[in-house]
């Protein structure tokens, strides 16, 4: 059972890659248990757990009291990144356990709140390669991925500073766009978790090939089906053939 103490290991990823010192916001922060893990360990020096539901945040409230750091994190309501609008000091940033589409909603309503943080850590359930796009179109420097799996899911971390936004990737248009769905650090070192979710979708694109190829109107899927198509030999190319 996760708790401040014993964090689940897709957590205990996030917190690996909060520096030191840090003064931190957890977006969504369900029950702080990161931010409490992290003042157990000294890691942080401030924190913001941030809630938009009354529940979560009175149970976020009750458990940094409990832990005895009322006097440096502080449980607030708001959504998304309304939480550090007052709070400069604010420096890393973590969004985790949502969709890639919400995180990058969350990211993109309150950029202009992100004016003096350092580092985005980001985990999304799916979809990553919204973030990936959109940390690339806001010149944030993805410096690093990581790709677990834990209780037959499959988890993607991806940690950004403030950049150029394409230190990560080719210049190659074609070998960008498999990047930023693949993700380029993780192309560079597969592990057993990147290599059973590509080999799942590959089996899912060759299904929705087979059912493109058998649609009526085949002038209506036909760019559908080049996407597929592109994708089936991007993960050929990675050696992925399901």
């Amino acid at each position: 059972m996760m708790n401040h103490q014993q964090l689940s290991a897709r957590l205990e990823t996030v917190a690996y890659y909060v520096p030191e010192g840090a003064a931190l916001a957890d977006i969504g922060s369900d029950h702080a248990y990161l931010p409490v893990y992290l003042a157990d360990r000294k890691q942080i020096r401030y924190g913001v757990a941030g809630e938009i539901n009354d529940g979560p945040l009175k149970s976020a409230e009750e458990n940094i009291r409990k832990a005895g750091y009322s006097s440096i994190i502080r449980a607030k309501k708001g959504s998304g990144l309304e939480v550090i609008v007052d709070e400069p000091e604010i420096d890393t940033v973590v969004v985790a356990g949502m969709g890639g589409p919400l995180i990058r909603s969350i990211l993109d309503e309150g950029k202009d709140s992100l004016a003096h943080v350092k580092r985005l850590i980001l985990q999304p359930n799916i979809a990553a390669d919204r973030i990936r796009t959109w940390l690339m179109k806001e010149e944030w420097d993805l410096i690093d991925e990581v790709i677990l799996e834990e209780d037959g899911h499959i988890y993607e971390i991806l940690i950004a500073e403030k950049g150029t936004g394409t230190n990560a990737y080719h210049v190659d248009q074609d070998t960008r766009m498999k990047e930023l769905w693949l993700g380029p650090h993780l192309i560079r070192k597969p592990n057993s978790a990147f290599q059973k979710k590509w080999e799942w979708e590959y089996k899912e694109l060759n299904r929705i090939k087979e059912q493109l190829l058998n649609a009526n109107d085949q002038d209506q899927v036909k760019k559908r089906l080049n996407e597929v198509n592109e994708k089936l030999l991007w993960l050929k190319e990675e050696s992925i053939d399901g």
